[in-house]
């Protein structure tokens, strides 16, 4: 039988984040054995993940990281299910080291089947299963490319996003974090009018014409109104049309362009828990 010495269990501890009892546990069961140990508490994160595939796993932190050069980003939500777990400082900084790994990758897909420290990303979220006993998944995932890149992560790392600028010009830096922050407030479903699915105009312009009808409005006279109510839908739910956060006097657009004439906002992501 072999001495399992403090320093061992430690080791194993920095290998493979697992609680001290679970490391000497798996130790005294290899004989001292690392790597039969390894496999084990693996296997044992395979066994928790299969019992909890069912569950909900709604809580955790959403982190957004840039590339150096600014030219990328990548967002993604590592989930748990509770938000004890979500808050700890150990489960954010593995959100924060595997969505800078995601930053290499171009599809979830790609990124889950990467190399982390010897074991695929997706064989680490089974071994982080097991040692945190709750369902653990990236739920989402998003990249966004542009000339120049900012992002917002929401206190508390429950929402975070990107914003992609037309080009890196002094004062990028602030006014794609301002937009990024702009887009967690105020959760737009597009960029612009030309990114809202056709079939949400259709159902929008058929309830506005219901509450005309309903109001007495002349049929003649429908569409129209209905026109202008659309106009309203744009500003309210495209990103660049709405009302700027921080000056209402102004539109996300029009703000932008007060930092360069020629600025414009290109693509954003967001992503949340919940």
């Amino acid at each position: 039988m072999a001495t399992i010495t403090a320093a061992d269990v430690n080791k194993l501890r920095t290998i493979t984040g697992a609680g001290m009892m679970d490391c000497k546990k798996a130790l005294v069961e290899s004989d001292g054995d690392f790597d039969l140990a390894i496999e084990n508490l693996r296997k044992k994160g395979q066994k928790v993940a299969a019992n909890r595939s069912d569950r909900e796993s709604t809580e955790g932190a959403a982190i957004a990281v840039v590339s150096a050069d600014k030219t990328t980003g990548v967002v993604i939500t590592l989930n748990c299910e509770t938000d004890f777990v979500g808050k700890n400082e150990g489960f954010v900084k593995l959100a924060t080291e595997l969505a800078n790994q995601a930053l290499n990758y171009a599809t979830k897909e790609e990124f889950l089947a990467s190399d982390f420290n010897g074991i695929t990303v997706a064989e680490k979220l089974i071994e982080q299963t097991g040692v945190i006993g709750e369902k653990i998944e990236v739920a989402s995932f998003a990249r966004l490319s542009g000339s120049f890149v900012g992002s917002y992560i929401h206190a508390g790392n429950k929402i975070a996003t990107l914003v992609a600028l037309s080009a890196s010009v002094d004062g990028a830096e602030e006014a794609s974090r301002n937009v990024a922050m702009q887009a967690a407030a105020m959760n737009p479903i597009a960029l612009n009018e030309a990114g809202v699915d056709a079939s949400i105009i259709e159902k929008e312009i058929e309830i506005a014409k219901d509450q005309l009808r309903q109001e007495g409005k002349p049929e003649a006279m429908l569409d129209n109104i209905a026109k202008g109510k659309i106009q309203r839908f744009y500003k309210d739910n495209t990103l660049v049309n709405q009302d700027y956060i921080k000056d209402g006097s102004m539109s996300v657009a029009a703000y932008v362009k007060s930092v360069d004439g020629g600025l414009t906002v290109t693509g954003f992501s967001r992503v949340a828990l919940g």
